[in-house]
């Protein structure tokens, strides 16, 4: 089943550069999809450190718990990656899929399996073969090259209608590095770590401690900051490799996340990070519009974020904003129940531009016309101020059109 793309998919693609150190492939096993590739094999050059973050759920898929074990040793040679089947709640079998293919992937490459990471993305519950791996793995290893980066991306969509990439390019003590990034996701999206399947890769010579300390910190104001249907999957998986290999360019390599050398590295990772996140955003499915959320005055940050959520969460706020109504009194609702430190009488809203209510009230400015003017945009801005504190946060999320009920109902993605 195919959807049309969205309508908020990016209109232009970047070009992106290769990666030294990294090479890779895509198969067509037939794992549920036919005539479309579904398998994702990198080799990383030897050296390549690694980090991830990965799903809180407590029913994490058996590539997840593969994954965690294998960052301890820090370093990477591999990535297996399958779409169709998120070989998750399946138990023993599940388990030793993921032992056999990374065993598999080992083989054909010639590294340790332990310094293969696997993730799964499709049907939860259905057993996945791994004689599917290995009927592709050669043919798909002798085809290993240094792009292009989209068939990357494509290989590991399920209901996405668009491939997600980002790259960035920055200097380390004056040498160019390059940072490539691929995601995927639409729906069951609300990540308490990252998004469903998102890979980022660099040359740059980092630690893998720095490398993780970077990445924690910046999930948070990223993928953590997200939410399609407020549904947090089992396999939600992020992982950062970096080959090393600008260090025979003169990049100095580094240890700490904290060196000031790192400055800009770090801002371009955010960045990076950012873009990929919004652009899951962008293809919810069945999205129609890109709603951002802000809460300032909150009593601390935390607070903050949690009411935005609720907002962003609500589906009477966001099936308000699909049907393009000035529905404050939705947000109101979603401030109230969010749990957090609120004061009805200090509550003021705005759609866009346009406050509509202010200490407790409809503003009494307030203009129909132009509150509705803002919802008919394609990118809406919602805000809301509780008059509490200095805690600000931004999440970000889309509506919820007949389209994702269709999409969910109909078809078991």
């Amino acid at each position: 089943m195919s959807h049309a793309v969205s309508p908020l998919a990016p209109k232009t693609v970047p070009e992106m550069p290769p990666i030294a150190g990294v090479r890779f492939a895509t198969a067509e096993a037939g794992i549920k999809y036919k005539n479309r590739t579904d398998v994702l094999l990198v080799a990383l050059d030897e050296g390549t450190e690694v980090a991830g973050v990965f799903t809180r759920s407590k029913c994490p898929s058996a590539p997840v718990e593969w994954c965690r074990e294998a960052l301890a040793g820090g370093k990477a040679r591999a990535l297996l990656v399958n779409s169709g089947n998120a070989n998750a709640f399946t138990g023993l079998k599940g388990r030793e899929t993921v032992r056999i293919s990374a065993g598999h992937a080992g083989r054909t490459l010639g590294v340790e399996p332990g310094t293969v990471f696997l993730a799964s993305t499709g049907v939860i519950g259905e057993p996945l073969d791994p004689a599917k791996f290995a009927a592709v793995l050669d043919d798909t290893a002798g085809r290993l090259a240094d792009g292009p980066w989209i068939d990357a991306a494509r290989a590991i969509m399920t209901t996405d209608t668009f491939p997600k990439v980002a790259t960035r390019t920055v200097a380390i003590a004056g040498v160019p590095v390059t940072i490539n990034g691929i995601a995927k996701g639409a729906g069951m999206i609300a990540p308490d770590m990252a998004t469903m399947l998102s890979f980022v890769f660099t040359d740059a010579p980092i630690a893998a401690p720095a490398l993780q300390a970077m990445l924690s910190k910046g999930v948070e104001g990223s993928f953590n900051a997200i939410t399609v249907d407020s549904d947090t999957s089992t396999s939600d998986t992020l992982i950062l490799f970096a080959t090393g290999a600008a260090e025979t360019r003169g990049a100095p390599r580094i240890a700490d996340a904290a060196d000031e050398r790192l400055a800009d590295f770090r801002a371009a990772l955010d960045g990076l990070l950012l873009d990929l996140a919004h652009q899951v955003c962008k293809d919810g499915e069945g999205a129609r519009k890109f709603v951002e959320v802000t809460v300032t005055g909150a009593v601390d940050d935390a607070s903050a974020k949690r009411i935005a959520l609720s907002i962003a969460n609500s589906p009477l706020v966001k099936t308000a904003i699909a049907g393009e109504d000035a529905n404050w009194g939705r947000v109101v609702m979603a401030v109230g129940k969010a749990g957090e430190p609120a004061d009805r009488d200090r509550l003021s809203i705005w759609f866009g531009d346009v406050r509509v209510a202010v200490e407790g009230a409809r503003d009494a400015g307030y203009s129909e016309a132009a509150a509705s003017a803002e919802m008919e945009r394609e990118d809406v801005r919602v805000r809301a101020d509780i008059g509490l504190g200095e805690g600000r946060a931004t999440v970000w999320t889309c509506d919820l059109t007949k389209e994702y009920v269709a999409i969910n109902g109909d078809y078991r993605s």
